[in-house]
């Protein structure tokens, strides 16, 4: 859940420190006073594209953080751990910074991120389902994530992807092969000759580094040696060296700890100097014996590097990308002896096309499934929003197999008794797609493991007694343990059903427009939903309806 939000110099806000609590909580204030400052900033946040325009006036830049209690998400808990990001607590901390000139730098729990991975970790926090969100529903795609996100289908979605790019290349390959078969063959050859000088080579990134180490310490063994050599002399072999010198100090301070035992420290830090230059001379010794002036490897290894530069500037590559082209190479050459040989790519072809086709069957069959239980769940949401004979059905259009699968997922809807379901744009009016976006959006929500999420204005277009149903829509929707809700309403029947209700008003504070946001209490509340039922002026009779709302929400 979201637990903090903090804003500096952001837009009309100078400092917001926000604490939330679990639940839905509704956010209110009149219009213009800032209520799409929370979204905006929490949006930049989680990795949505800023710019400096959102520097508050006579600043040097606007500083926004987040704080959210991951304990429960394993999804961001896995994330967080397979980008090396994750903390030794339950709590996730993001922060942007964006300066005047647009740029802008990231952080998740402290330690520098991109702005892409600001996103990706976004989108497992919060959800943000604003007025826009209305016409997006109208697209295709749309309504076959949100299918897919209610079915669980996320792995086999991108496991389909895969079976077809793969099952389409192959086709594509051959059908080149057919029409070029020529420069084909020759392909062939080149890469033929191309691995035969690679395998030559005997090439691995990691034995061009020991080799590139060895020449370095070759080509300068003279120099190692002599220099060795004087490091030895320098500490052991004559009256003035460092090892004879820390032996006369051992005798002296040995002698002066007996006159004094409070010089027995520095006489084990002496010792221990004694010990540490014996193993310095035993290990310039041995590292001495290891050297030696070899004129043939020096010539071999500086052949093997050659060799390499040689084949790299051939065929325009560099050495550490080695490694990876050669594979590539020889899945190229296995393809290409594949399209040769016609039973062995139709072979090919065929076991492409049996995997796609058995995992988009398994994925036809799972959507077939949820689009049954979605539609009675969405159908019933309707009835609850005023659409009494209303009826909703996920229409399931065959199609010729394609990365999505072998279906258009569609979503049909009827408004009144014994109608045909027809397509969405071409039977909802502007305020009836605003009552049908949200009970789709709620309905297929109960199952999408993200854990917080915010509607912004979605109810625009709904009043009286559907206003009081989106309200507790809503408030069940949070009663559920893994959700956490936010919404921005202009509707006291909405705002009355949260548990927690923050008012965004403005003031004038030393010439210029400071938003602030306030969670009230209940008397706050009373008067808050008494502005939104009775506007400029409030009256005895708009607080006790206020305090109707409140008493029976």
């Amino acid at each position: 859940m979201l637990e903090n939000l903090s804003i500096k110099n952001f837009v009309i806000v100078d400092h917001l420190e926000l604490n939330f609590k679990s639940g839905f909580s509704a956010l209110t204030g009149e219009t213009g006073a800032g209520k799409s400052i929370l979204i905006g900033a929490l949006s930049l946040a989680l990795g949505q594209r800023g710019n400096n325009g959102v520097v508050r006036h006579n600043t040097d830049k606007s500083d926004i953080s987040a704080t959210f209690n991951i304990q429960d998400n394993k999804n961001a808990q896995e994330w967080l751990k397979q980008n090396e990001l994750e903390s030794d607590e339950d709590n996730l901390f993001l922060r942007r910074v964006i300066y005047q000139d647009g740029k802008s730098k990231g952080f998740i729990n402290g330690i520098p991120a991109t702005i892409n991975q600001l996103k990706s970790i976004g989108e497992l926090l919060i959800d943000i389902y604003s007025q826009n969100s209305h016409h997006s529903l109208l697209k295709n795609s749309t309504q076959r994530e949100i299918l897919d996100n209610f079915s669980g289908l996320n792995k086999e979605v991108v496991e389909i992807k895969e079976l077809y790019e793969n099952w389409r290349k192959l086709s594509i390959e051959n059908e080149n092969f057919k029409k070029n078969k020529e420069s084909y063959v020759e392909e062939i050859k080149e890469l033929e000759e191309k691995n035969k000088q690679f395998k030559v080579l005997d090439f691995s990134f990691s034995r061009w580094q020991d080799i590139q180490a060895n020449h370095k310490m070759l080509s300068n063994s003279s120099e190692l040696i002599n220099g060795a050599q004087e490091c030895i002399s320098k500490l052991d072999n004559n009256d003035s060296s460092i090892s004879n010198q820390i032996s006369q100090l051992q005798i002296v301070l040995s002698n002066l700890s007996n006159l004094d035992d409070r010089l027995g420290n520095q006489l084990k830090i002496i010792d221990t100097i004694s010990l540490e230059a014996s193993e310095l001379i035993r290990e310039l010794n041995h590292y001495l014996h290891t050297l030696e002036i070899n004129e043939d490897l020096k010539n071999e290894v500086e052949s093997k590097i050659q060799d390499t530069y040689e084949f790299c500037r051939k065929y325009r590559i560099k050495p550490e990308e080695l490694d990876s082209l050669s594979n590539d190479w020889q899945v190229r050459y296995d393809l290409l002896l594949k399209l040769i040989d016609e039973e062995g790519i139709t072979e090919a072809l065929n076991e492409a096309k049996y995997r796609y086709d058995e995992a988009a069957l398994k994925l036809s069959q799972k959507r077939g499934e949820s689009a049954l239980e979605l539609n009675k769940i969405i159908t019933d949401k309707l009835n609850d929003l005023s659409f009494t004979h209303g009826k909703f059905e996920v229409n399931l259009k065959p199609i010729e197999p394609s990365a999505n699968g072998n279906e258009q997922v569609e979503f049909l809807i009827s408004t009144y008794l014994n109608a045909e379901p027809k397509p969405i744009q071409k039977v909802a009016s502007g305020g009836e797609l605003s009552r049908i976006s949200l009970a789709i959006r709620v309905a297929s929500i109960k199952k999408v493991n993200v854990p917080v999420m915010i509607f912004d204005e979605v109810d625009v277009g709904i009043g009286g007694g559907v206003a009081e149903v989106v309200g507790k829509l809503l408030k069940d929707l949070a009663d559920d343990a893994r959700h956490q809700i936010f919404a921005i309403t202009h509707l006291p029947q909405v705002a009355a059903q949260s548990l927690n209700h923050y008012k965004v008003s403005k003031e004038q504070i030393n010439g210029e427009t400071v938003s602030q946001i306030n969670l009230l209490d209940k008397n706050g509340r009373v008067k808050e939903l008494a502005r939104m039922l009775g506007g400029v002026e409030i009256t005895d009779t708009t607080i006790e309806h206020a305090k109707s709302y409140l008493a029976n929400p």
